[in-house]
This record gives C-alpha cells, structure tokens and sequence, in this order.
C-alpha cells in the first residue's frame, strides 16, 4: 500500500431541486454541493498482474459491488491493459446509505489515485466523464470543488460558500435512492433559482436558498427522518441532504454545532463536519506528485 492515505470526503446537499424528467428515465437537477471534512480513506497497492481486490471495507457491501471495485475495473478496462492491478482497503468513516456521498467519494478517489498511479495521465474531465457511469455524483469528487450542479449532476459550475460548520445526523436508516425518485408524488417542476453564470443568492448570514424536494417523499416513508429533523429543526434551520437519511444544520462555528448535538437520541449518529471549499484528494494527488520528483536516495 503507499504510505500515505487517500481521502475521500462526503458531501452535504445545501439544496437539491428536480426541474425535470428526460425520455430516459433520469432526473434533472439543480443542487448546491458543499464538501465537507468528514472522509474515508483508502490505501492502495499498485499490482501488475491485473487483479484489482479490496482488501477492507463496509462489511455490509459485497466487494464485487462496491464502487471502488468497479470504478478501478472501469478505468483498467478503458485504459486498454490488462495487467493493471490494484488492492483497495476502504477505512469506512462516512456512514453507508446516508446521503452523505460516500460510495461515489470512494469511487472517484480511486479513479483519481489510480489515474496517478497507473501513470495513465488522464485530464479531469475524462476522469469525470467515466465517472459518471458509476453514478451522478462521482464527477463532483473528481473535480474536488463544492459546486452548483445541473443536469443529472455532471454540469458542475465552482462557488465560493461561507465558512460553516454543521451538525449532521445520521438516524440509522437506509434510503433507497431510485424509489425515492420513482415515487409518484415527487415534484418533478421545480424552478431553477440559479442562472448560469450567476451568483448564488447565499452569502453569510443568509438563509438556505431553496429546499430539498426529495425530503417530502422521505419523510412520508422514513419516520426516522422526520423524527431527525424535528428533533434537529428544534434548534436550527435543518434540511435534509440528497435522498437521505442524513439531515443538517449549519452554524457559524463548531461550538455552535457541537452544542446542537447535546442529547443526541440513542440510535443516531451525530457528528460536526467543517464546510471545504477544495478536497483534500488534490492535496494528496500533491503530494504524490512531488515524491515522483524528489531524487532517490543512493
């Protein structure tokens, strides 16, 4: 494994509105992304005999379908050399099924450390285009910025957001993501706020723009969730991020934030999480980059 870890960071959704529904069955959306400090890592071991394995992670998530697995097979596949290899041990800090973006975090840390490792040398945006194969989110970590999203998500536009902390909950509960979007109820007209171009309507001490049009249809389903952010809404303005079931409250500080969370129920996780304006994959991807370079040691 190289020395040193590969972070993959989660992300909060400030707002995340459905303006429409194309022929092939996805969603178009308008959401604000915020990275935030709360990350897996993963440590990865170069092979040369075409194996790609994960040696850890989740326990609830078979290998052969975890992301990571998947997106190192996809780039090998596409990169046209078989014998690129890879073991993959997942340290799972960012809690499964919460909304939070942890599998798609994982999957384009992996694209992007393999990219580096494999010595491939891939732009970006081709690292993003492959991600998006693996889901609609993964193209945000790639890139590493928090961002307004259009489309299924893929057309990310950078913006500088206040500095914030967050309380973040995770009730316990998974969400499936595909029968919340098929659910008949859902607002799927929603206008767009945001003009390209533009800047947001946010700056400190202004409110949330929008809201998240999926938590309608996940409270109706989840009675966890709504107990979440009834409890939470009890002390700050909270929301829901992305089809859940994570929910969040920003504040000015951590200690804002950490006193949010007193008398967390039993059952739920609770945590503080700083708002980033860049991941921390391009410090590391730095990092990497600067050990090519320094002379070996005779």
């Amino acid at each position: 494994m190289t020395a040193d870890p590969w972070p993959a960071p989660a992300k909060l959704n400030l707002f995340l509105h459905v303006t429409g529904r194309r022929a092939d069955g996805y969603h178009e959306l308008e959401t604000l992304f915020q990275l935030i400090d709360c990350r897996d890592e993963l440590r990865i071991r170069v092979r040369r005999d075409g194996v790609v394995a994960r040696t850890g992670g989740p326990a609830g998530v078979p290998a052969e379908a975890d992301l990571v697995v998947r997106a190192a097979r996809l780039l090998r596949a596409r990169a046209g050399d078989p014998d690129l290899g890879a073991d993959l041990d997942v340290v799972k800090r960012i809690p499964v099924g919460a909304g939070l973006g942890g599998g798609s975090s994982d999957a384009a840390t992996v694209l992007v450390a393999l990219n580096t490792l494999w010595g491939l040398d891939w732009a970006p945006a081709r690292l993003a285009a492959l991600g998006l194969e693996l889901g609609a989110d993964v193209p945000l970590f790639v890139y590493g910025e928090s961002a307004v999203a259009r489309g299924v998500g893929e057309q990310l536009e950078p913006v500088a957001l206040p500095r914030q902390a967050f309380a973040v909950i995770f009730p316990g509960v998974s969400v499936s993501t595909a029968e919340v979007f098929q659910a008949p109820e859902l607002t799927r007209n929603s206008e767009a706020i945001t003009i390209p171009g533009s800047p947001l309507p946010f700056g400190f001490g202004a409110p949330l723009p929008g809201r998240n049009d999926l938590e309608p249809v996940v409270v109706a389903r989840h009675p966890a969730v709504r107990a979440a952010l009834a409890w939470l809404g009890a002390r700050a303005a909270a929301r829901m991020t992305g089809s859940g079931a994570s929910v969040f409250a920003g504040f000015a500080d951590r200690l804002g934030a950490e006193a949010a969370l007193d008398g967390l129920p039993a059952g739920w996780t609770g945590f503080v999480a700083e708002g980033l304006q860049r991941s921390p994959l391009a410090a590391r991807l730095a990092a990497e980059h600067d050990a090519a370079q320094r002379p070996a040691r005779r």
